[in-house]
């Protein structure tokens, strides 16, 4: 799989864990910045990239950190296609993707630890959309209100 991950200045001190975890999963990573930490840099910019990648068929799903993940989420959710969950709990990381088929997991890099992070990325690219009917309903009406 082809994961996005971004970072601002908040993010950005768990970034390169996240990247080697990725990577050593197998999976292919587009590292859409922060390259270096800058305090100026903000959630908007980086999320936006994140969510860019995946809009244009360039990732599969994406990773976005700030300080506390809620920035990155609420930015994440106002592109269009892209379906972000903020989660510091290894059940709503799988969870998210199984029912509501998240496509952008946001983590707290000031809230989690790396060690819970590397979890909730597993948990995060380890599930799949459950394709039940239930959450295929309740995910057209979501992707309705897109429109």
């Amino acid at each position: 799989m082809r994961i996005a991950v971004g970072a601002d200045h908040g993010g950005f001190p768990l970034k390169a864990d996240i990247i080697a975890l990725v990577r050593k999963a197998g999976h292919q990573v587009v590292d859409v910045g922060a390259h270096t930490l800058d305090s100026s840099d903000d959630y908007p910019s980086y999320t936006r990239l994140v969510g860019e990648a995946i809009q244009r068929g360039e990732a599969e799903r994406g990773i976005m950190m700030c300080g506390s993940g809620v920035g990155a989420c609420v930015a994440a959710n106002k592109m269009r296609g892209i379906r972000a969950g903020l989660c510091h709990d290894t059940y709503s990381a799988h969870q998210a993707v199984e029912h509501d088929d998240i496509n952008v997991l946001c983590l707290g890099a000031r809230i989690v630890g790396v060690e819970l992070a590397k979890e909730l990325v597993q948990a995060f690219v380890g599930a799949q959309f459950s394709g039940d009917e239930r959450h295929v309903r309740r995910l057209a009406k979501v992707k309705a209100m897109e429109q």
